[in-house]
């Protein structure tokens, strides 16, 4: 700590340069304005101007920053807005294929149906069985209560054997066929057919459509070599 004495007490001590220039401002300022009031009312205007010129600036600053914050929230919405139309397009395009796809498979479940059931009808008759008879009977409405439940061919198969275990035999391999179900014989009876004693029945049955896994597909067209 440094002391400073004063040699002459009669003389003050002169202020530096800066204080000289502030002194001589209040001073000046001082001089003009006689009235107290008007320089506290100026006094507070200069404070007043310069709060405004702060809030001014800030307010602005905060304007630039929710202006660019606008604009990048505005680019996004539109970026998503513009995936939702896409997003909407490709599920118009799915729902219209889904809709073609299921006339294409309702025409074809229909289409090869009626030879399916003589297929299968042929591959279970037994050896001294015979046909006499096969026809449609109708559609069988679906399950009630399930949408997802299709109506089912109704056919009845008349025949005759000259054996009667061939007959349950013949019932026994169409009710095992995963494409027919609901194997009913209506009438079994002994008639004579060529002077011989044979056993005339008649069958009725639905074709459903099998599981997957029973479902072989084959091209229609093969290269020959």
């Amino acid at each position: 700590m440094m002391i400073s004495i004063n040699l002459r007490p009669g003389q003050k001590r002169k202020p530096s340069g800066a204080g000289k220039q502030i002194s001589a401002t209040l001073k000046e300022f001082a001089a003009r304005v006689k009235d107290p009031l008007l320089a506290a009312v100026v006094a507070i205007w200069i404070v007043v101007a310069g709060w405004l010129a702060y809030t001014w600036g800030s307010t602005g600053r905060a304007m630039a920053k929710a202006s660019e914050q606008l604009e990048q929230i505005s680019t996004e919405a539109k970026r998503f807005e513009t995936l939702m139309q896409q997003k909407r397009k490709a599920e118009r395009i799915r729902d219209s294929l889904q809709t073609q796809i299921g006339v294409i498979r309702g025409v074809d479940r229909g289409r090869y149906v009626w030879p399916h059931v003589l297929d299968e009808v042929a591959k279970t008759l037994p050896a001294y069985t015979w046909l006499t008879d096969v026809t449609v009977l109708g559609m069988v409405p679906g399950v009630e209560g399930d949408s997802t439940s299709v109506p089912k061919l109704k056919f009845q198969v008349n025949g005759r054997t000259v054996d009667y275990q061939a007959f349950t035999q013949f019932m026994r391999q169409l009710e095992a066929s995963p494409w027919i179900e609901n194997v009913t014989a209506l009438r079994s009876e002994t008639v004579v057919e060529n002077q011989r004693p044979v056993t005339s029945f008649q069958i009725t049955a639905l074709f459903a459509e099998a599981d997957s896994a029973y479902i072989r597909t084959v091209p229609l067209a093969q290269s020959v070599r």
